[in-house]
């Protein structure tokens, strides 16, 4: 286990070694979420690396992470816990067929840890090796307000009540990471509670230390390129725009495919490793991709 960094300049230090380049801003509140014992609330576009410094912390810091991902639907049982029904099963035929009769006993018996299945907001309350885990609850958007409320209630106290066993309390409480794609509004009450940051698009230059962080085999040409093409793409009319996580996804496809520089014809036949909708796909392909890579090098051409 690593003890938590003891200032902002060594949170960068930290991410960089893990491959994650963040700025000045990013750094602060993961600094202050770490140093105040704060759940960390991450909004921003999808692919702006928000899912990725969660496991940069948790490796980072030697702790282990533990992820919730969310869903339409997700309840408090699904994230908490549940009981193995089919183990139960087996135990009660097993007691019927030796004869034992005392039900009060049997039952006693079937709702003991044996038969508990931990789900992540429960293992996040539990002691863990290494200290406490660092606990990410991705794309809460998708959930609805119920849980939103139940949430409130396990991160405020740290601690989770199951009927049969009573109220299980964290004895450190786990490092608390949110994330949200804003595809709807997370209520107010949860996010006073948490530190909060919008992770916006990178600038050109932080972009270009990212992907030399998580593509170096890309030369300083090809590496200007793709960033600056990609740069182009999110001020265009598109249904998604592409995210970091597309930049990096590109630049490994085109080193697979030993490109040295980009062209009209390379784009057109790798533009599914940066766009994930076909409307977007066909509105950039052609002559559209030509003038975007026109655009990228006149204004990489030095005057």
């Amino acid at each position: 286990m690593t003890q938590t960094p003891a200032s902002i300049d060594a949170v960068q230090s930290m991410l960089a070694a893990q491959n994650y380049v963040c700025g000045r801003a990013l750094a602060t509140v993961t600094f202050l979420a770490l140093r105040l014992g704060r759940p960390l609330f991450l909004e921003g576009e999808a692919g702006t690396g928000k899912t990725e410094i969660a496991k940069a912390i948790a490796a980072g810091l030697g702790r282990r992470l533990i992820r919730l991902q969310c869903y339409e639907g997700l309840d408090a049982s699904s994230a908490v816990y549940e009981w193995n029904f089919a183990a139960q099963m087996i135990a009660i035929r097993t007691a019927e067929a030796t004869g034992a009769s005392d039900r009060d006993a049997l039952k006693t018996e079937l709702f003991t840890e044996d038969y508990l299945i931990a789900r992540p907001l429960l293992e996040a309350m539990r002691p863990q090796p290494g200290g406490a885990p660092v606990l990410l609850i991705d794309e809460l958007d998708r959930t609805d307000e119920p849980f939103e409320a139940f949430l409130l209630e396990a991160l405020s106290d740290f601690q989770v009540t199951i009927p049969e066993l009573g109220t299980i309390h964290a004895e450190e409480p786990p490092i608390v990471i949110l994330t949200s794609n804003r595809t709807r509004e997370v209520h107010d009450a949860l996010k006073r509670r948490c530190l909060y940051h919008w992770v916006d698009y990178p600038s050109f230059d932080r972009e270009i230390e990212i992907l030399h962080a998580r593509a170096p085999e890309a030369t300083a040409t090809l590496s200007r390129e793709i960033v600056a093409f990609v740069q182009k793409l999110r001020g265009e009319d598109l249904f998604k725009r592409p995210g970091v996580a597309e930049t990096i996804d590109w630049a490994k496809c085109l080193l697979a495919l030993d490109v040295i520089d980009l062209s009209p014809e390379v784009i057109a036949d790798t533009l599914g490793a940066i766009l994930k909708y076909q409307d977007d796909i066909q509105r950039i392909q052609g002559s559209e991709a030509k003038r975007l890579l026109d655009e990228v090098r006149k204004e990489l051409t030095p005057t």
